[in-house]
């Protein structure tokens, strides 16, 4: 049996739970939330790796409209975040909305119907909108290595951490010097026998000024709400001015840069060492990396680093590209997610029989972040070019929710929503204008060629295998809300269902 819903959101992280939470407060209540995993939480479920925290102040890395004020620390841990997420879930109702275990296999487009007729693991369902909130660090990023199937120990992604393997007295190889590395190692080094990380790209790591909020500062919050918005809105305020230096004068960036190298000269002694982890590019390039931890984990005597990637397995001897050799009894992979390549692209197919990654063959492309070209009542949240470089995503998650209330009203003005069989008059849909999407796209594309993300010199997951940044907001959040503020029927093609031939019944009536 096909159960039909107005609104179908895929997926249950900030994305997900935020666009339930919309819905409800929209006054829909007609729709399912599509969860593949056992529990909410996203990223912030699927990471738990030792060390794992966000990079992002606790008061801003959250909604608007679940302020917290019981934070425990400035930066909060990853158990913190999956707990918020799940008083979230409590809090607006949402558990009878979840569809746990349910993994989307195929979204296919009904154009007679103007619906998605939607295959999961665990049923079938039909929607009249489609809200996708998989998010871009979903799906791990395994590098194949040639080699990898014999060798002898454990392997596992940070992103799917093995807690029943200890890896105490083990000799372990780390792959990747990203944001989960950095936590990762020092996390893990006092603990090992041998620690070797293979860097393929040093990154530039500045002191992560974090400390335990206070039992006074919960207290004032919980008092004064309005003392964790102004501590919110001064977060804010500071991202949103550095953002200039990101976008249109990175060259202004070369005084971040000495900050950064006496961080490390601080904890790196060692010339040779401090030179392997020097980076040759513009800082803000790659996502700049918050730890006070991580150099003086690495200066220890167990860890070794290595200046190249890991190219070639043979036994339990890994071989790096410049030739270095090492032992490894476990090899954990911190080399990052499918972002440009969005794995949920493969299963969702449009008007013309297309899939959304056959449509994105040449890169990612979505109006205002959201809709593609070809898939109509179709939107993603944290889409093409909304990621961020130095803020909170919950701030474009939030604008992207504000575009999708204002998608459905004007659904709801232009026809009348249809019963709960999936039946009545007026049904309509709404498909991206083709011109539409180039024509956003061409000028977030044109923003970017002076950014740090552009010009930097350095390759980053931000970029795709073309080398497009289909990743990144070239400009401020606040920029980004006015542009996420309404619906331009315009950029829009007004699809109607064509008329329903009446029955026999209602011909003799």
């Amino acid at each position: 049996m096909t159960e039909h819903v107005r609104v179908a959101v895929i997926g249950s992280g900030f994305g997900g739970l935020g666009a339930a939470v919309r819905l409800r407060r929209e006054g829909i209540t007609d729709f399912v939330v599509l969860e593949r995993a056992g529990s909410v939480g996203g990223t912030w479920r699927d990471n738990s790796y030792p060390g794992c925290a966000c990079d992002v102040p606790s008061h801003l890395y959250s909604f608007s409209f679940a302020p917290n004020p019981d934070w425990p620390r400035t930066f909060s841990g990853q158990e913190h975040i999956r707990a918020y997420l799940e008083h979230v879930t409590d809090l607006f109702g949402l558990r009878p909305h979840l569809r746990l275990d349910s993994e989307v296999l195929r979204m296919t487009w009904d154009e007679r119907e103007l619906r998605w007729d939607i295959e999961t693991s665990r049923g079938r369902y039909a929607a009249d909108v489609v809200v996708s909130a998989t998010g871009p660090l979903s799906e791990p990023k395994v590098p194949d290595v040639p080699g990898l199937g014999g060798f002898p120990g454990k392997v596992f992604h940070s992103a799917r951490w093995d807690h029943g393997h200890d890896l105490a007295g083990r000799r372990v190889a780390v792959v990747g010097t990203g944001a989960s590395a950095i936590q990762i190692v020092p996390a893990i080094q006092p603990a090992v026998s041998r620690l070797t990380l293979f860097q393929r790209t040093p990154p530039w790591v500045m002191p992560r000024v974090d400390r335990a909020i206070s039992g006074a500062e919960r207290a004032l919050h919980r008092a004064l709400p309005f003392t964790g918005q102004v501590r919110r809105g001064l977060l804010w305020g500071i991202r949103e001015l550095q953002v200039q230096a990101f976008t249109k004068h990175p060259n202004e960036l070369g005084f971040v840069e000495q900050l950064a190298r006496r961080n490390m000269a601080r904890a790196i002694k060692d010339p040779a060492l401090r030179a392997r982890l020097t980076p040759d590019y513009r800082i803000g390039c790659k996502r700049i990396l918050l730890s006070s931890t991580y150099y003086p984990a690495i200066a220890r005597p167990n860890v070794d680093v290595v200046a190249s990637g890991l190219s070639e397995i043979r036994g339990s001897t890994l071989i790096a590209a410049d030739g270095t050799e090492a032992e490894a009894d476990v090899i954990v992979f911190g080399t990052g997610f499918h972002v440009t390549d969005m794995p949920i692209a493969e299963r969702v197919v449009g008007a013309d029989g297309r899939t959304l990654a056959e449509s994105w063959k040449d890169g990612m492309a979505a109006l205002r972040g959201a809709s593609a070209a070809g898939f109509p009542n179709w939107m993603s949240v944290i889409g093409p070019n909304t990621g961020l470089g130095n803020s909170s995503m919950i701030l474009m998650i939030e604008s992207q929710l504000n575009y999708m209330a204002d998608y459905l009203r004007q659904l709801d003005v232009l026809g009348v929503p249809p019963g709960p069989q999936g039946t009545g008059g007026g049904r309509v849909a709404l498909d991206a204008r083709p011109s539409a999407v180039d024509a956003w796209n061409g000028r977030v594309q044109d923003r970017l060629k002076r950014t740090v993300w552009n010009t930097g010199g350095c390759t980053s997951w931000y970029l795709d295998a073309s080398g497009r940044n289909t990743t990144v907001w070239p400009g401020t959040t606040a920029e980004f809300r006015r542009a996420t503020r309404r619906v331009d029927l315009a950029e829009y093609e007004v699809l109607r269902a064509p008329a329903r031939k009446p029955s026999a019944s209602e011909v003799t009536a």
